[in-house]
């Protein structure tokens, strides 16, 4: 499937036996790993073997934290302006390989062309936005004569890069998400080591030979894969590393807190976005919006609708139409015209997608579409009448099933919503903004979306949650302040 990659890629991998055989991309070169241990990368869409990828030990993880010191130091010495220009050549070097990422991202995701497409034209603006973002890379200067105290000195505040920046990364965009940590990381200053998903390695391993050939210098970009039990947590420990930037599991990231000791931490964690349908809601609009906000990406994001609460004298018509709605999201290969929804990651992801739906009908919800999966699909499944007590009512779902519940007023969505631990994103359906606003100042989340679906999109929004959501904001802008810190320079200016 991957062994006829554009000629750009051939330092990155070797054929054995058939199967591509993928380096390590550390200081530079593309090295072997230092046991010499692989890992096999397979595809859900029918669970074949499509590749190999080191499993690195912690030496490997040390030796490429040694060469990000050095990289950091490299990274900061090119002028801003030139680190602009080679993130637009970057653009243009992924642009023009596009077809081999699309082709990655379909076998190591089983993500339909289309929603590949789609990941390779968001990092793609993620690195034309870079020239916008580096307006934000500011200090300013604060005269001293308004104390006492600091009168005849002034003082200049400077944003400077922090170092060495751990990106630890997921499965569901490969691509983007790891393209999204790492671009706002160089830009400023940095340098990262990145650790791609063990289920989906590849798109990165490709990514860093893009940023190889822009002219990223050696150590500034490194790429280390293998379980996150080694080479994730020898980077989040590593006392050379000022930051980790993680985008994962709540429970992962509890992890990471603990172990990190003292450096910054950027999380994006779980989420249980929840719709609110108002009476006074478009139906026709609400059931779309909610509809590709259940079953994109088969409905693996962190920004995904997990739940729809649905006002009662309205209920019974969303249902109905998105019942209809659902019936035109194909289930299939990817790679078959017409499939719109794909596999889940891995068998482990759809049992347990399985077990929630199989928990809520033990519950006493209604199954009207869907419910059943086979190896790593799952059914685009409709779920009615939920009770509270069911396990997919409050934990994240990460697959293709909207849960619906009913609910009698505003009041009781908001008390519902407010049980979450999470804190991620909602939206509501209303065409009354001061409704939009009461529910906005009540809710503890991250985003609130009005009439629409949440989407993080190439984040030109602020992104990030509150309580078990996470930790800081990614976005254009946003990033870069969580990459760097203020120094002051204070001047004595005494006659």
């Amino acid at each position: 499937m991957l062994e006829t990659l554009s000629p750009l890629f051939e330092p990155t991998f070797e054929v054995q036996k058939k199967v591509p055989t993928f380096r390590l991309f550390i200081n530079g070169m593309w090295l072997e790993p230092s046991g010499g241990a692989t890992f096999d990368v397979d595809t859900p869409i029918d669970d074949t073997l499509v590749a190999r990828v080191p499993d690195s030990a912690p030496i490997d993880v040390e030796g490429a934290v040694e060469a990000a010191v050095a990289g950091h130091r490299a990274m900061e010495a090119i002028p801003g302006f030139e680190r602009v220009e080679l993130l637009e050549r970057a653009r243009q070097i992924l642009l023009a390989h596009r077809e081999d990422f699309v082709r990655v991202l379909t076998a190591e995701a089983g993500k339909p062309p289309k929603d590949g497409e789609g990941e390779v034209n968001a990092t793609a603006d993620r690195l034309r936005l870079a020239m916008q973002e580096s307006c934000e890379i500011m200090g300013e200067f604060i005269p001293g004569e308004w104390s006492r105290d600091a009168r005849g000195r002034a003082a200049i505040v400077a944003r400077v890069p922090l170092g060495v920046i751990a990106a630890v990364c997921p499965f569901n965009y490969p691509l983007f998400i790891a393209a999204a940590k790492a671009i706002p990381a160089l830009l400023a200053g940095n340098s990262v080591v990145l650790k791609p998903a063990s289920d989906t390695p590849l798109s990165m391993i490709l990514f860093a030979r893009v940023l190889q050939e822009a002219g990223v210098p050696p150590g500034g970009f490194n790429v280390v894969t293998g379980r996150g039990s080694t080479v994730g947590e020898a980077l989040v420990a590593s006392p050379k590393v000022a930051m980790v930037s993680f985008t994962g599991s709540t429970e992962v990231g509890e992890s990471i807190v603990r172990s990190a000791g003292i450096k910054k931490l950027h999380l994006e964690l779980g989420g249980k976005g929840m719709a609110i349908v108002l009476e006074d809601a478009d139906l026709s609009l609400a059931v779309e919006k909610c509809l590709d906000g259940v079953l994109k990406n088969a409905g693996q994001r962190c920004d995904a609708i997990s739940a729809i609460l649905v006002v009662d004298s309205v209920a019974d018509a969303f249902v109905e139409a998105m019942d209809a709605k659902m019936a035109e999201w194909k289930l299939g290969d990817p790679r078959e015209a017409g499939v719109k929804v794909g596999p889940l990651i891995n068998r482990k992801a759809a049992e347990r997608v399985q077990s929630l739906i199989d928990d809520a009908v033990k519950n006493g919800a209604k199954l009207l579409r869907g419910g059943t999966s086979h190896g790593c699909y799952v059914e685009p499944t409709l779920l009615d009448s939920v009770p509270l007590e069911a396990r997919i009512a409050f934990e994240e779902t990460f697959g293709p099933v909207a849960t619906v519940i009913r609910i009698e007023d505003e009041g009781e969505a908001l008390e519902v919503s407010r049980m979450s631990r999470y804190g991620l994103d909602s939206c509501v359906f209303t065409k009354d903004y001061r409704r939009v606003w009461r529910i906005a100042r009540d809710l503890r989340v991250g985003e609130l979306t009005v009439n629409d679906h949440p989407r993080h999109g190439v984040g030109f929004f602020p992104f990030g949650g509150s309580k078990a959501s996470g930790i800081g904001r990614e976005g254009i802008g946003y990033s870069v302040d969580e990459m760097t810190e203020l120094k002051t320079i204070v001047l004595n200016l005494e006659e």
